[in-house]
Order: structure tokens, then C-alpha cells, then sequence
């Protein structure tokens, strides 16, 4: 079994940082602390052979773990999965050291935040970094990922201090912008921000193949459509589970949505081009909020 203790090696004092699970974000957030420091030893564990792999071929960990008592015992763990295997991997990480930061990456926060086993809640810090792409898995990991990117952290009265601390430290030296906020609030934000526009994108992908033969599309589909549809390539059994842990807030947004695609709808129809106009101005206000 790996020794994963803090350890000193000649004058250096290096901290132990486990990843469950290599794919696009932790992968990403490997190369974002590699550039900080050469003092960090990094592990990883992941149930894909080939994804260990090519996490070490890429050097985003210095090691693989064979099991979860290997990686128990880091000072920082990052569990970079599906919200639904978050779930299932905390319910068997305790015992953990006190000082133990374990932080949870998921795009869902409530059940997350919940299902933490009381004797090591305040270990956890339950985040989520509002960046990704629609690419997946360790050759899918970027530079920069994180930079200037907003890191929500939820539900923080529930994490030990020095778990509030190390994450907040850790985020802002990669160049993270902190928002704080309890988990109910940010399941219904991330609905509306991050979760129905997924849906929206699939659905704009499967409307357009059932009409459109391949040619057409690729002959004229132009930058509006590859970026509306862009992340409807994006991993069907991650957003599958989003969906499920957020499943009211979800539909909540989209019944919001349906609504005004049908008012749209009905100024066409009537040839009101004026309030379709105002309608359409209405929308442009967002901008100048982003």
C-alpha cells in the first residue's frame, strides 16, 4: 500500500493531493496546482484502467492508487466524478484524518451536501466550478481551465475551519473567483444557468438530426449553431445524473423556458413584429449584466 502521510523530503515539506477520478476537471486542476508549486505529490485513483493511464503518460499525477484506502489518507482530495459516484465514494472515506480537506466537485450541491456522512462533514467542502467544456476524460484536460473561473463553495457553517480555509486558499491561488452560497440556493441558480441550457442543446441537437440530412448540416450550420449545440457533446451519463439530483430545479427552468418560446411563437404567428421586437430587446438587457 502507498504511504500517504505528509512527508519531508530533505528540506521540502510536501503535501499529498489524491484526484478520484481523471477526467476533464481534475485532470485540469492538476495541471492548475502543478504550475504552482513542485513541492506537491500528486495521486490518483480512477475505475477506468485507460484513464489512469494516460493520466500518468500526461504526467497529471505522479501515481495511481488501487484502492480508496490508498488516497484516504492525502491532506487534499478532490472528488472530480459524477454527482451520483460523489455520493457513493463519500459514504466510504471515513475514518479521516482532521485535517483532511476532501473537496467535492460536482454541478449539483443539495443531495451532495446531504448524503455526507455526519462523522466526517466537516472534512468536506462541497464546490463547484463554473467552467468545463463538452470534451471528457484526461486528453481532455486543459491549461487554464480554472483561471478567472467563479468557484461557488455551498453550505461552508457545515465544513471544519481549516477546510474552509485550505479551499479557499487553494481556489483563490489558482485564480478562482469565491462565491459563497447555501446549497438549495445554488441547485436552483445552476438550473437556470448550467443544467437547462444542457437540455436545450440536446434538444436543439436531436431536433435538427431528425430534420436535417448530414450534408445540409455540415454545408450550413454556421458559428450560432456549433455554439448552441456545442455542448450537447458533452458525457449522457454525467448529465444524466445532474438531472436526476436536480430534477424539480431542472424542470422548473425548463417550463420557464417553454414559456417563452411560446410567447415567441405567438408573435410570429400573429406577425406582432413589433413586440417580437421589444421582445427580442428584453433578452439583449442580459448582456450588459454578463
Amino acid at each position: 500500500m502507498l504511504y500517504l502521510a505528509k512527508i519531508e523530503w530533505g528540506n521540502m515539506f510536501q503535501r499529498k493531493i489524491g484526484f478520484i477520478g481523471l477526467g476533464l476537471m481534475g485532470g485540469s486542476l492538476s495541471i492548475a496546482l502543478k504550475k504552482l508549486s513542485n513541492n506537491d505529490y500528486f495521486i490518483g485513483y480512477d475505475h477506468n484502467k485507460t484513464h489512469c493511464q494516460q493520466a500518468l503518460t500526461l504526467n497529471l499525477v505522479d501515481t495511481i492508487a488501487q484502492s480508496l484506502d490508498e488516497i484516504k489518507e492525502c491532506d487534499i482530495i478532490f472528488l472530480s466524478i459524477p454527482v451520483d459516484g460523489i455520493i457513493a465514494v463519500a459514504q466510504n472515506l471515513a475514518p479521516l484524518s482532521p485535517t483532511c480537506t476532501v473537496i467535492d466537485l460536482g454541478s449539483t450541491k443539495e443531495k451532495i451536501s446531504l448524503s455526507i456522512p455526519k462523522n466526517i462533514r466537516q472534512n468536506f467542502v462541497t464546490a463547484h466550478p463554473m467552467t468545463g467544456t463538452e470534451k471528457f476524460g484526461p486528453t481532455a484536460a486543459i491549461e487554464d481551465l480554472y483561471t478567472d473561473k467563479v468557484i461557488v463553495l455551498c453550505d461552508l457553517e457545515k465544513s471544519g475551519k481549516h477546510q474552509e480555509t485550505a479551499a479557499k486558499t487553494l481556489f483563490t491561488d489558482i485564480g478562482m473567483k469565491i462565491v459563497c452560497m447555501n446549497a438549495k440556493e445554488h441547485d436552483r441558480h445552476a438550473a437556470f444557468i448550467s443544467h437547462m441550457p444542457h437540455a436545450l442543446s440536446y434538444a436543439l441537437a436531436n431536433s435538427v438530426i431528425g430534420q436535417e440530412d448530414a450534408k445540409s448540416i455540415i454545408a450550413l450550420a454556421g458559428g450560432g449553431f456549433k455554439d448552441m449545440s456545442r455542448i450537447a457533446k458533452s458525457s449522457p451519463n454525467m448529465w444524466e445524473d445532474i438531472f436526476r439530483q436536480n430534477k424539480d430545479n431542472v424542470l422548473e427552468a425548463m417550463q420557464t423556458f417553454q414559456l417563452e418560446l411560446q410567447k415567441c411563437q405567438k408573435l410570429v404567428e400573429d406577425e406582432d413584429w413589433k413586440a417580437l421586437n421589444t421582445w427580442m430587446n428584453n433578452a439583449n438587457a442580459l448582456h450588459n449584466i454578463l
